[in-house]
């Protein structure tokens, strides 16, 4: 089977009624949002160690070995307008994890393609969080569902890590994947997929926006809208240069992995429910998510191929 034919088959494995389900359990029931300074009245567990739970139950269901990283943070405070302002200094300090998984790679296996979301929402608002991140973190579960029988050339890894915390844990990712000696080739960030202003969502427009910071960022957001056009994706697919290194992925830039982009539903972020209660499960575009990470999954399957 050629490239063009197996990318084509695990394309169209996603399944977006799983996605689906998963982001209303992890945004609305049983899991309302997912932060370590709230628990559900009667459960034991912060809600997002719960989530760390469903996350780490999907994974192992499909086979895979999760490992999980400690990192200590504290939960922002109520900042101006829609976001974060820091914690104080003798704020509560908690245990966050990142969680990972991965497909080792059968010829470079030293050569790292990874996909990686943010899983918690926002420790200074009860928002549940649908568009940033249950989005992305529910397309990278599904990404690595369907990888989960693949047998990658490269090694395909999977990071789960925290952002709406203080300090990011992606921060801790990078810097001790950097301490490894770790080859990550590239860095694929989902987060905030199919959040797009009220315009596009009125005239259902399915947007994805790839970020770079780069020049080797701009290559692998040239290699989306390549897989956008190859594999006829219904994407509005565009790039934009970034005016600062920043997220998840510019975590990993700025350890020295140039390779990183964000792939998100508009850039500047349009979603008026940002950082709001109102970012409720019930107003994602599924199938935005869905085509959003059949295009990311094309682009790291011909980077695996390459």
């Amino acid at each position: 089977m050629d490239t063009l034919d197996a990318v084509r088959q695990a394309m169209a494995r996603l399944d977006e009624g799983r996605m689906s389900r998963l982001l209303f359990r992890l945004s609305r029931d049983p899991i309302p949002f997912r932060k370590l300074n709230y628990t559900v009245p009667g459960h034991d567990r912060c809600t997002l160690y719960e989530a760390d739970d469903l996350i780490r139950r999907e994974l192992t269901s499909y086979g895979y070995a999760v490992w999980d990283e400690a990192a200590q943070v504290q939960a922002a405070r109520p900042g101006p307008g829609l976001h974060s302002a820091a914690p104080e200094p003798n704020d509560p300090w908690y245990t966050a994890y990142n969680l990972y998984a991965e497909r080792r790679g059968s010829q470079r296996p030293e050569q790292i393609i990874l996909l990686v979301s943010h899983k918690d929402s926002q420790s200074w608002v009860d928002s549940p969080g649908a568009h940033d991140n249950c989005g992305g973190t529910v397309a990278n579960i599904e990404l690595a569902r369907v990888l989960a029988d693949y047998a990658p050339l490269r090694t395909v890894r999977f990071l789960f890590c925290n952002e709406e915390h203080q300090p990011w844990t992606s921060v801790l990712a990078a810097t001790q994947a950097r301490a490894r000696g770790d080859d990550i080739i590239a860095v694929l960030n989902l987060d905030g997929l199919a959040g797009k202003g009220a315009a596009d969502s009125a005239a259902g427009a399915r947007t994805n926006v790839t970020a770079f910071a780069t020049p080797e960022g701009e290559r692998l957001a040239d290699r989306m809208a390549e897989v956008v056009a190859a594999y006829g994706v219904e994407l509005r697919q565009t790039k934009v240069r970034r005016p600062s290194v920043n997220d998840d992925d510019g975590s990993f830039v700025k350890a020295g992995y140039r390779a990183a982009v964000i792939n998100i539903g508009s850039f500047p972020y349009a979603d008026p429910n940002y950082h709001q209660p109102g970012d409720v499960p019930e107003l994602v575009d599924m199938a935005n998510v869905r085509l959003a990470a059949q295009a990311t999954l094309a682009a790291a399957l011909h980077l695996d191929r390459a």
